[in-house]
């Protein structure tokens, strides 16, 4: 191979220099081999710390989990008596209720949790790390002359949320030798108010997908269906929570990463507007961003735990730490409120058509609603194509994706984020031709390579930033007119089948508008996938019948008695309407399956 190499290159500078002397033209080929063969060594070399950096960081979790495994015996060894089945069965406002009345201590009850994550943690690789810390927390909470509203309330965090002395990783080797200085205010106000950090959940390298998998810690998969994953980027959350080891958990949702894990797994998750709760101590591979917002969420089993955790969150203490908080506590009085609502619904937002199980789940709740008292008024979503193109894509990759590049260049790509990262790495003048090529067959994917492009000047984006302001008022605009309250519309789903995430990321839309817009977003789990949705499955065409919509079927295929949720949404800064309404779908679906509402 290398001799024909040198034989090509030989020629070509003969052509190129017919009069130079052969001596000098070995000295030039010696020079482009051996430019090569350091290039493909320092390669070697670099390929070969990465996987040692990775080795040490997988050793450094296997000792954490070994050492939280060992703390958990030897407190089931002098408390032979504690029932963690009972406490693990708690709703967290009664789990709450017994720890501040003292018939539970935050000793058993942190490690019921801790033991319970170790076990779905075997099963589903969702636990990044273990926090030793907890475990001194405890004699903190004891010395607290007030029991906040999560007094003993063990709490997951996901992966880029700062906790003093812990890695902030992304999933990216590159960052496994920095460690926190400092927790973030988010850590911070759930100490102040009881709760105790206890686990770092996984995340899908770079958190630009809503898979969940990294070549650091590997594959989270789903605790319904191992074949499945369990959303992202927040994935891990969401499959802790799902599988029983967490009671509370905090993601953050840039493009539906609070909301996707929690329809794929059945949870109740909540995405608020941007600043209403502190993304201070919060990092990301990307961070700047501002054509779409980052938000942070909590994500439980019910409505009501949601409810709990903002009340929790909304303090002076928080609005103190982060001033850019406004300092709004959280609205009982519109929470409580039983007034009809008018909401707005729709089964499509006509970018991409979600499988019928989700559609179904829209129309059923439109049901149970109207059934209750509410007014259920059509809505179209104006043009939204165009903010996913213009607006979601153009703005989180307004550089290309070259920032992520760079970060992708010193680390293995994971296999799952692949295509995605193979489409970011085609030069922009050759997506631009490809798009005007396939423009007339493939005109949503020739859209979606255009805008990966990103924009071309600071003036560019700053014209960019305008659009999402324009595009904002036409969105609120529609909903006044009809004057609606909410809308109710579907959320991706049901669960993909592992590494499809990779391949389809246009298929957020149902989400990621509400990021564009800023809108507080919840999901709600209300039925599973049928037998009869499986068979309605195969005859799906889709929006457009193009390649995306096969590879759509293909990912949700297989998915009976999988979760299906629906998405919530309100006007900024009305999350407690927005929790109003989720509770209502929550209790009526939860009638209609003769289940309990807690």
């Amino acid at each position: 191979m290398q001799q024909e190499a040198f034989i090509v290159i030989h020629e070509w500078l003969k052509q190129l220099w017919p009069e130079a002397e052969i001596d000098l033209l070995h000295i030039v080929l010696a020079l482009i081999c051996g430019s090569a063969a350091a290039f493909l060594a320092l390669k070697w070399v670099s390929q070969k710390t990465i996987k040692k950096q990775i080795q040490e960081a997988r050793k450094k979790r296997d000792l954490g989990l070994e050492k939280m495994e060992k703390a958990v015996q030897k407190f089931k060894k002098q408390n032979p008596s504690v029932q963690a089945a009972h406490i693990l069965s708690l709703p967290l406002v009664k789990l709450t209720e017994k720890l501040r009345e003292e018939s539970l201590s935050p000793e058993t009850v942190l490690y019921a949790y801790m033991e319970k994550a170790l076990t779905v943690n075997q099963e589903v690789n969702c636990v990044r790390h273990f926090i030793p810390e907890c475990e001194q927390h405890l004699q903190e909470l004891k010395r607290q002359t007030e029991k906040g509203l999560l007094y003993g309330i063990p709490v997951s965090i996901k992966d880029h949320i700062g906790y003093k002395g812990h890695l902030l990783t992304c999933g990216f080797v590159a960052s496994l030798d920095i460690l926190e200085e400092e927790d973030s205010v988010l850590v911070k106000v759930l100490k102040r108010q009881g709760a105790n950090p206890f686990v770092i959940t996984n995340v899908p390298q770079s958190l630009m997908t809503y898979g969940c998998s990294n070549s650091i810690f590997g594959q989270t998969v789903n605790p319904f269906n191992h074949r499945k994953g369990p959303g992202g980027s927040s994935g891990g959350e969401g499959a802790l929570i799902a599988g029983g080891g967490s009671i509370l958990g905090f993601g953050t949702d840039v493009g539906g990463s609070v909301r996707l894990p929690s329809s794929f797994c059945g949870l109740c998750g909540l995405k608020p507007t941007g600043d209403r709760l502190s993304t201070l101590g919060i990092k990301g591979p990307v961070d700047g961003i501002l054509s779409v917002t980052l938000s942070l969420g909590p994500m439980a089993r019910d409505v009501d735990s949601l409810v709990l955790c903002m009340k929790a969150l909304l303090c002076d203490y928080m609005f103190q730490l982060d001033p850019f908080v406004p300092p709004m506590r959280f609205n009982e009085e519109v929470y409580s409120s039983t007034a009809p609502l008018r909401i707005g619904y729709y089964d499509t937002d006509g970018y991409f058509l979600l499988p019928p199980c989700m559609r179904r789940a829209v129309h059923e709740t439109r049901k149970l609603l109207q059934g209750a008292g509410h007014t259920l008024i059509p809505f179209t979503p104006p043009s939204v194509a165009y903010a996913m193109d213009e607006l979601f894509i153009k703005g989180l990759f307004a550089d290309g994706g070259s920032t992520l590049l760079t970060m992708f260049g010193k680390d293995i790509v994971d296999p799952s984020l692949k295509p995605q990262v193979n489409s970011l790495r085609i030069p922009n003048l050759v997506k631009k031709v490809m798009a005007k090529i396939i423009k007339p067959w493939f005109p949503r994917f020739a859209n979606h390579l255009d805008a990966l492009c990103g924009v071309r000047s600071v003036q560019s984006l700053w014209e960019q930033h305008d659009k999402v302001k324009v595009y904002r008022q036409k969105f609120i605009d529609e909903w006044r007119k009809c004057k609606l309250d909410v809308v109710l519309c579907p959320v991706l789903g049901p669960a993909f089948t592992l590494r499809y995430p990779g391949k389809l990321l246009a298929a957020v839309s149902s989400t990621m508008l509400y990021n564009v817009l800023n809108f507080p977003a919840g999901v709600v789990p209300v039925t599973t996938v049928s037998e009869d949705d499986e068979e309605e499955l195969q005859q799906y065409q889709g929006q457009y019948g193009d390649p995306w919509d096969k590879k759509l079927k293909k990912a949700v295929e297989g998915a009976v008695g999988l979760p299906v949720a629906v998405q919530c949404v309100a006007l900024p800064w009305q999350e407690e309407l927005c929790l109003r309404f989720m509770k209502e779908v929550e209790t009526l679906s939860c009638e209609r399956r003769g289940k309990k509402a807690v």
